[in-house]
């Protein structure tokens, strides 16, 4: 029996959402700003929180030997979480008549929780961190289908790559927090990041103006739940009507789980490759807090510059070239820590990383929009942000995995481990890239697809 042929129960009528293409002229200037500044703010907590203290305050814990697969599974319950309601999420802010209620719920019980870190104990911050990182994830879902509110079809690739790189900004300061306060006190790291997270989310939350839904509908209805459910499965199945969504949200399966587990664990191995040629721990830790500065600088031009070439040739093809890179930056990543290179090819894995880092999300998000009928925006990025929660609970996992068989039970030094870890990420690079080729991104005739 073919898919088409199984039965879907029919879902309850649903109000309609209102059409948001995107706008008819650019946004006011105060708008754009205010949904750039954003992104600093999450990335202040991303990079702060989970790329870099965090990390080392479970390698404080549970030793260095250790510290990869506790952290590999503590992120996946994380991502566990939001990875279940991320589509009833995206469905609900459909329905609702503002998205912003839900950014801005989501972004204070993240900072809440970030204040918490260090502060209830050991269990208690593991907890803390795990329902933090679970808000934080619900805001970016919310934060990028606000993108339609502030761009028009023509700058939304320079738009995004302008939030990504002022975004990567945020970074310094997350990474700067710990350089000058010293990271051996991190609940005091963990606290002003709370802090700097919310104060640069408040003018998104003030100034940011939506269209609005015309017609709202039951947010909470468990019916309305469960129409919502139904029509998600409905929509995984109608290729025709959606050409080319089913693909890129296999296809950004694998690359997100590649990309997402760098992210979390590129201190770690930076750490392990540093002591591996013999730096001390403290040196060790430093160099990489200095490596991660480079890497930001990198993701901030990056951001800018593939942002223009989005707008200029597509989000497609400029997709195509930004996984190119992550092949070539993987292969030397993983050499680093397989063959122990000289701590100064370090720098150059920084810098192409940042780069494809900032290329990544400048040509992700356009497609994803492009791929989207505009009034469905909420429900689809809930699906394009479960498959990110989904990569992003498998990624951790598989890194753990790789690591405890390579270090744990064949005795490998930890930053050799790590290397065949990097060697299973480029892995999922090859196969996303070969799912992708199918995948087109010329705009959409959405009324006529919708009559099929």
């Amino acid at each position: 029996m073919s898919d088409d042929s199984l039965p879907i129960p029919s879902a309850p009528p649903s109000t309609p959402a209102v059409t948001r293409v995107g706008l008819d002229r650019p946004a006011p200037f105060r708008s754009v700003a205010s949904w750039v500044l954003y992104d600093l703010a999450n990335t202040i907590f991303s990079m702060g929180v989970v790329s870099v203290y965090f990390s080392l305050w479970i390698r404080d814990g549970v030793g260095a030997e250790r510290a990869d697969s506790v952290y590999g599974v503590i992120t996946g319950v994380s991502m566990g979480i939001i990875f279940v309601l991320s589509p009833l999420l995206g469905a609900m802010s459909d329905r609702a008549r503002r998205r912003m209620p839900f950014l801005i719920v989501s972004t204070v019980l993240c900072v809440a929780l970030t204040l918490l870190l260090g502060r209830v104990g050991h269990w208690g911050t593991i907890v803390a961190f795990v329902l933090a990182n679970a808000a934080y994830q619900a805001g970016l879902q919310f934060y990028d289908s606000l993108l339609v509110e502030v761009t028009t079809e023509e700058n939304r690739g320079r738009i995004g790559g302008i939030g990504v790189g002022i975004g990567y900004l945020g970074s310094y300061i997350a990474v700067a927090l710990g350089l000058l306060l010293d990271t051996t006190d991190k609940t005091l790291v963990f606290t002003l990041i709370g802090i700097a997270f919310l104060a640069f989310s408040i003018p998104c939350f003030l100034f940011v103006r939506e269209r609005g839904n015309p017609h709202p509908g039951k947010v909470f209805d468990p019916q309305v739940i469960a129409s919502s459910l139904v029509e998600t499965v409905r929509t995984l199945r109608a290729g025709k009507r959606f050409p080319g969504l089913l693909r890129f949200l296999i296809g950004r399966v694998f690359y997100t789980d590649a990309i997402n587990t760098v992210i979390s664990v590129m201190t770690l191995y930076a750490v392990n490759v540093a002591v591996g040629v013999g730096r001390d721990p403290v040196a060790a830790e430093r160099t990489a807090q200095l490596v991660m500065m480079s890497a930001i600088t990198f993701a901030v031009i990056g951001g800018f510059v593939w942002g223009w070439i989005v707008d200029r040739i597509g989000p497609k093809r400029t997709l195509n070239i930004v996984l190119g890179l992550w092949l070539v930056t993987l292969s030397l990543s993983s050499a680093m820590g397989l063959f122990s290179l000289p701590i100064a090819v370090l720098w150059v894995v920084a810098a192409l990383a940042g780069v494809a880092l900032g290329g990544v999300w400048s040509a992700d998000r356009p497609l994803m929009l492009r791929l989207t009928p505009p009034d469905r925006i909420g429900e689809f990025y809930g699906l394009y942000g479960m498959v990110g929660r989904f990569s992003a609970i498998t990624g951790p996992l598989i890194w753990a995995a790789v690591t405890a068989f390579t270090v744990g039970r064949l005795g490998m030094p930890v930053h050799v481990g790590q290397g065949y870890g990097v060697l299973a990420l480029l892995g999922m690079i090859l196969l996303s890239a070969w799912i992708l080729r199918g995948v087109d991104d010329t705009p959409r005739d959405w009324q006529a697809l919708n009559a099929l």
